[in-house]
């Protein structure tokens, strides 16, 4: 059987297995016992290997010293430093360590313990390698001619720089845990000279330290002197300069403001009161006035305003008085009637204090009348003035400008000045206190043990290494196979649909000869023996190309018909489809499935094209005859109608877009993502059911990727047990757009025969003799 009836709008995870284990013990056990005698010959190579290394290595004695950076070591010569953080200090002791691993240190440790004369670290011990190369460098300088005599004093720095490189090499420099404490050691043959060397670099470190801030200092002091000099000059320059301005253009000042700023501020004081006292008198006049245009009686009524400024005590007598008759007359006008006498002599008294009252508020009108008037005629006075102190200043103003610049530019140098004084005492007094950061808080001491090899670890570690490498051995042998085998292989890696298997082409018998025969002869109505089958087994590739449609009864085309049938699930709802035929390297059959795809859609009565779009290799338009003139490039590119070139099977109605041939064709990518390309693939929506277009490999270019925007899905063809599955998986994962798209995966040229013996027990695979009688299986077996 070629494919397996699941479900298409989901994907099963994991392969069912009939043990509950996670792991199979049964089969490890197995494995072990296979491979047992590769084991155990690894483990006695690498012991006995192991042996020999112990009886020719050279111990090496390893003497260590550590040493503290402590920044409190000079707080009573400098300033309290600010206080640094975490990623400070790690950057500070990463610096100490590669000073302590630079040549400049191991110069002058060789240099203090005359290194340089110490055939120890001169001649070390060599390997078997190094003793060869050491062979063939001394045979090839006996053929090489005479060398240049060399000077005594070139011999020396020759050896003193070869005793450096030699101690860097041996030295290991590296920080004690998350501590501000580096721990420095030397490798050697010779303890005491392990010891010797260790300290000597401790020295020179602590050394280095006081010669690198002592010089710094003294740089910093020269520096700082040269710019003391130009600053005090420089600041007492512009002080002269803002003076001699200043007396230039006569701008004197008393308290720190100049004579015309003090008379105007003083005017414009006077303006506002004056403005005050002009509103008070104002308001004041207009209110009584405003009383007095109402009338005698209405001016009685409101008689009783009262001003903190003015004395109205007239006023509130005669309205006391007439308020006092109002009563009377009521009381006499409702008690006899307003014809008695007395109520006319009252009536005639209310008039007369009314007319008193009035004449004494238009006597106050008119006096604060007149203090209007002056407070307005000192306001106007005030404003002249102001107008004419502000002309004269104004120059003033503009020539202060000026002065305010020099002056600020004078007191910025001083300022200057001033910082740099104070950091040159500083420089100098540090220049008197040479103290490091760093001390040393362990020193080193002779070694009575060598360090390695350790004789117990690495007869130990042989052990687990041959182990290890049997193991190893053993795996490769066991788990060789990095290839799809089965459809649980698609669901589980890929997390793809699997469509099923095709079979693998050439590989037929006699008897499947003879029952394509009696077929043909069936339906030919024909003799069997007249019937002309080629039992050929290299079939050429334009028949490989209509396996569908001449078998439509194979297994081949089942599976053909089972990827239709997955993409009308997957696509349903549009009635136009697009869809591409993709694979992971070239030569897995992508070419020939589209083709047999695209036929076998077209044989069933659905309008089709097929589009060939490796424009890097053609393989469907090399199949044509002849050569065609126009394709897809004249049609992207809008060099003729894509109409102009369709090629059309007469068999099966099948149309066909291939590619014309051309020199050079770049840029491919870009071409399957024009516009161009967009205005086809509608063009060819309008126009047929079913779009197939024949695209490259995904792995080695990203054309399919490219016209992806384009396709509503891909069939991916992989080639059964030569594709590996990470590279697959790898290629489809990098591009989850893509990876959305995908379809179903087909397995290309699967030998039917060596198909059950990688499925497990109870697979569909194992059973695929039992169904052979479904299908009719013609000469034409698989793509290629």
């Amino acid at each position: 059987m070629n494919q397996r009836p699941i479900p298409l709008n989901t994907v099963p995870s994991l392969r069912s297995d009939d043990s509950d284990s996670f792991i199979d013990l049964n089969r490890l056990t197995a494995i072990a016992a296979r491979r047992s005698r590769v084991v155990a010959v690894c483990v006695i190579v690498c012991f006995v290997l192991g042996g020999i290394y112990l009886l020719f290595a050279t111990p090496i004695y390893t003497s260590q010293t550590q040493i503290l950076l402590d920044d409190n070591l000079s707080k009573y010569a400098e300033e309290a430093p600010s206080p640094q953080s975490a990623q400070q200090a790690d950057t500070q002791i990463s610096s100490a360590v590669e000073i302590l691993k630079s040549g400049e240190l191991a110069l002058q440790v060789a240099d203090a313990e005359k290194l340089g004369e110490n055939e120890t670290i001169l001649n070390p011990p060599q390997s078997m390698m190094s003793m060869l190369k050491s062979a063939v460098r001394s045979a090839i300088g006996l053929f090489g001619g005479s060398t240049p005599e060399i000077s005594e004093e070139a011999l020396r720095n020759a050896r003193r720089e070869t005793a450096a490189a030699y101690i860097q090499q041996a030295v290991t420099v590296e920080r004690v845990s998350r501590s501000s404490v580096v721990a420095l050691s030397y490798r050697s043959t010779d303890p005491h000279l392990a010891a010797v060397v260790t300290r000597a670099y401790a020295n020179a470190y602590l050394t280095d330290q006081l010669n690198a801030n002592f010089d710094a200092t003294e740089r910093a002091s020269v520096w700082l002197q040269e710019r003391l000099t130009d600053l005090r000059q420089r600041a007492q320059a512009a002080s002269l300069e803002a003076e001699k301005f200043k007396a230039d253009n006569g701008l004197t000042s008393a308290r720190g403001e100049l004579m015309s700023e003090q008379q105007l501020s003083d005017l414009n004081s006077q303006l506002i009161v004056a403005q005050a006292d002009t509103a008070s008198a104002s308001a004041r006049y207009h209110q009584f006035q405003s009383i007095i245009d109402q009338g005698t009686e209405n001016a009685v009524n409101n008689a009783t305003i009262s001003s903190k400024e003015t004395d109205n005590t007239v006023i509130q007598d005669l309205r006391t008085r007439y308020l006092a008759i109002s009563k009377r007359e009521q009381a006499v006008t409702q008690n006899f009637g307003a014809d008695h006498p007395q109520a006319v002599s009252l009536r005639t008294e209310k008039t007369e204090l009314a007319g008193q009252m009035f004449r004494e508020l238009q006597q106050i009108t008119a006096s604060y009348r007149n203090e209007f008037e002056v407070a307005k005629s000192r306001e106007a006075s005030l404003r002249q003035s102001i107008e004419g102190v502000v002309g004269s200043n104004s120059q003033a103003n503009r020539s202060l400008v000026d002065l305010r610049e020099l002056e600020q530019r004078a007191t910025a140098l001083k300022t200057l000045y001033e910082s740099y004084l104070g950091r040159y005492e500083e420089a100098a007094q540090q220049r008197s206190f040479p103290i490091a950061k760093a001390r040393i808080i362990s020193d080193a001491g002779i070694p009575t043990a060598p360090s390695s090899p350790k004789k117990t670890m690495v007869l130990a570690l042989s052990i687990v290494l041959g182990f290890m490498v049997g193991a190893v051995i053993a795996g490769l042998q066991e788990f060789r196979e990095r290839f799809f085998r089965l459809e649980e292989d698609v669901r589980s890696i890929l997390g793809h649909r699997s469509l099923g298997y095709l079979p693998l082409i050439g590989k037929k018998t006699n008897t499947l000869w003879h029952k394509t025969r009696d077929r043909l002869s069936k339906e030919t109505k024909q003799e069997p023996d007249k019937v002309k089958v080629e039992p050929e087994t290299d079939i050429p590739l334009t028949r490989m190309t209509r396996i569908a449609v001449e078998a439509p009864r194979s297994a081949f085309a089942e599976t053909l018909r089972n990827a239709k049938l997955a993409s009308d699930v997957v696509l349903q709802g549009r009635p136009n489809r697009v869809i591409g035929v993709v694979s992971a390297l070239p030569g897995e059959g992508k070419s020939t499935i589209a083709a047999n795809f695209a036929g076998l859609l077209a044989a069933s009565g659905k309008r089709t094209l097929l589009i060939d779009a490796d424009l890097r290799n053609p393989a469907i338009s090399k199949m044509i005859s002849p050569p065609p003139k126009t394709g897809l490039l004249e049609a992207v590119l809008g060099e003729s109608e894509w109409s102009a070139g369709l090629r059309v099977d007469p068999h099966t109605r099948l149309a066909i877009l291939p590619i014309a041939p051309r020199q050079h064709i770049y840029h491919t990518n870009e071409l399957l993502a024009s516009q161009g390309m967009q205005t086809l693939i509608a063009n060819a929506r309008n126009a047929f059911d079913y779009v197939i277009v024949d695209l490259a490999p995904l792995a080695p270019v990203i054309d399919a990727k490219a016209f992806s925007p384009f396709a509503d899905g891909f069939l991916m063809v992989i080639e059964w047990g030569k594709t590996p599955y990470r590279l697959v998986r790898d290629v489809l994962h990098s591009d989850p757009q893509f990876n959305a798209k995908i379809l179903g995966v087909v397995l290309n040229k699967t030998d039917m025969d060596e198909l059950g013996k990688y499925s497990d027990f109870g697979a569909a695979e194992k059973y695929r003799k039992n169904y052979e009688s479904y299908y009719i299986e013609e000469p034409l077996r698989g793509a290629r």
